[in-house]
């Protein structure tokens, strides 16, 4: 991360996973010419692990970097998001339900 920069983890509920973060947000009803610019964008700032899109409704989606590196296709909460991995990942434990999977991931903005 670059100086000056300040992490905000959230909490992710998975979809699905897929090869690519492309298909991950078009699964997830975000137009392609749009996903495809997000993901533009992200490789640029050098952070290429996460990408944030909010859909018609107001909803917040994310791409998700897997470990496997493959992509996740997450329901994102970022109301809910911390300054720490381990706030979210309790945040987290409370919205999974019914063996659902979810995952943590994070987002630096300027500050």
């Amino acid at each position: 991360m670059n100086a000056g920069t300040k992490p905000r983890y959230f909490p992710a509920i998975i979809c699905a996973e897929f090869d690519s973060p492309i298909d991950a947000l078009v699964s997830l009803c975000v137009p392609q010419d749009e996903a495809m610019n997000l993901v533009a964008a992200s490789w640029r700032s050098g952070e290429f692990a996460c990408v944030v899109a909010t859909i018609d409704g107001g909803r917040s989606v994310a791409s998700l970097r897997t470990p496997e590196g493959r992509w996740a296709a997450c329901n994102a909460f970022l109301d809910y998001s911390c300054p720490t991995r381990g706030e979210a990942e309790r945040q987290l434990h409370q919205l999974l339900k019914r063996g659902r999977k979810g995952c943590v991931g994070v987002l630096v903005s300027d500050e």
